[in-house]
């Protein structure tokens, strides 16, 4: 019978705990970061983990079952599947239209509700969801959460009343990750001295080569670029923003020898055809050994993106070896992108853009989380286990007066810690355009090797 160490690490490879150095939204850094969604993901687990909660409950005690939005939410529904608990959803807020409920189900006043939590941190975010529940006229009496981050959240409940019920703490997580090889003393160190309130002292994180890189990033796709990297001595990406197949496929001649991928939108070419644009392009790529990156910046919800990703008249999902999505509609619209990598855009190049430093940590870490995603676009640096596409990189100006602003190669490399820099009119509307592609290879792979 598998046991309750043996189940955690199942779960832990899907990757729901990292370990490094974070940045939280109170600013503080953290030792480590736990997102459960994952786990919604696979459903022999997800059976597991509700079967496993239930054991730890008096059944008879409930009526109802309720998951805090949104990552309980699985959780709880797989929970009513294997108890026949009847399952109510609480909406983050209220509908603005019709009945305007904040709770959806079947339920009477008077009844006793499980409420399910994934991770408890400070108790916040069920004392605010308690309320609005019993308002229903229904009571809580007992939580049940996977994991209890220690940082105080389970007393403050259990002093005002609730009974608390976890499954894993992360003391315990620790400890199974530390007895299996997955965590050194350092790192366990760390957690206890930020468990404990203290202050904790990360080892400065240096510039890692790519040949670090090839060991540390797991998607092929990730591998295959630092391969193309390392065999050519390029980090450079040309972005091709022109309108008719004949002046893609010349520039895709002229500049292949010295890239690593091609960056294009496939959408503004005028003359578009699959046999006579795609086959070429495909055809270019394997002569000179590059990527084909189709820059859609996917931006809505799962099965839209679906759809924009394999139908319609470019099926991007037949040749792009990747592709950009924004991750704004959150974990599971990613998962449409199968068979190809995704690069996540966690910040824009442009004046003004809204990817404020909330919206960066969030996206930051659905990318660090799931497993279709291998590196980011962004002006900031970002986890070792990323590679960072840094746009807006040109030799000569500071920006185009239309809001895109500029960087050089050196600061790309020294101050971002970039793994590939992406040029597109510095070279596309140069009077030579091969003769720019090789300046730009050379200036970036010179800025990468004096970063190390």
């Amino acid at each position: 019978m598998e046991t309750k160490k043996e189940f955690f690490l199942e779960c832990y490879q899907l990757g729901i705990i990292k370990f490094g150095r974070f940045t939280l939204k109170s600013g503080i850094e953290s030792p480590f970061y736990v997102d459960l969604r994952p786990l919604a993901s696979d459903p022999k687990i997800l059976k597991k983990l509700a079967n496993y909660m239930l054991d730890m409950l008096p059944l008879d005690n409930f009526d109802l079952i309720c998951g805090v939005p949104y990552a309980a939410l699985p959780m709880a529904t797989a929970m009513s599947l294997e108890s026949y608990l009847p399952l109510i959803i609480k909406r983050k807020e209220a509908k603005q239209y019709g009945t305007k409920k904040i709770l959806e189900g079947i339920y009477t006043s008077g009844q006793n509700c499980l409420l399910v939590e994934d991770v408890v941190t400070s108790g916040a975010s069920l004392l605010e969801t308690i309320p609005e529940i019993e308002n229903e006229g229904i009571t809580v009496s007992d939580i049940v959460v996977v994991l209890d981050r220690q940082q105080g959240g389970k007393e403050i409940l259990e002093q005002k009343g609730f009974r608390v019920h976890t499954l894993f703490t992360i003391s315990e997580v620790c400890a199974m990750l530390k007895e299996e090889g997955h965590l050194a003393d350092d790192e366990v160190e760390r957690i206890n001295d930020f468990l404990a309130g203290n202050v904790v002292k990360f080892k400065e994180e240096k510039r890692i080569s790519y040949e670090d890189k090839l060991a540390l990033c797991e998607h092929s796709v990730a591998q295959k670029l630092l391969e193309i990297a390392l065999e050519k001595r390029s980090n450079l990406i040309v972005s091709a923003d022109v309108t008719s197949t004949p002046e893609l496929l010349a520039l895709a001649e002229k500049v292949g020898p010295h890239i690593v991928a091609l960056k294009m939108h496939m959408d503004i070419l005028m003359d578009f055809d699959a046999d006579k644009t795609i086959l070429p392009l495909k055809d270019l790529a394997t002569k000179y050994n590059f990527l084909l990156m189709e820059d859609r910046k996917f931006a809505d919800i799962g099965n839209t993106q679906e759809l924009q990703f394999s139908y319609g008249i470019y099926k991007i999902s037949n040749w792009a070896d990747f592709v950009t999505a924004q991750v704004i509609a959150g974990y599971e619209s990613l998962d449409c992108f199968r068979n190809v990598g995704v690069v996540a855009i966690i910040g824009m190049s442009s004046k003004g853009t809204l990817t404020t430093a909330d919206y960066r940590e969030e996206a930051t870490n659905i990318a660090l989380s799931h497993p279709n995603v291998f590196g980011g676009v962004s002006q900031y640096k970002i986890p070792n286990e990323l590679l960072l596409f840094t746009p807006g990189i040109n030799l000569a100006e500071t920006g185009d007066g239309k809001g895109q602003q500029y960087n050089t190669p050196e600061h790309a490399f020294s101050q971002l810690e970039s793994d590939f820099i992406i040029v597109g009119r510095g070279i596309y509307k140069a009077d030579d355009a091969e003769k720019a592609a090789l300046n730009y290879r050379i200036a970036g792979w010179n800025a990468y090797e004096a970063s190390l």
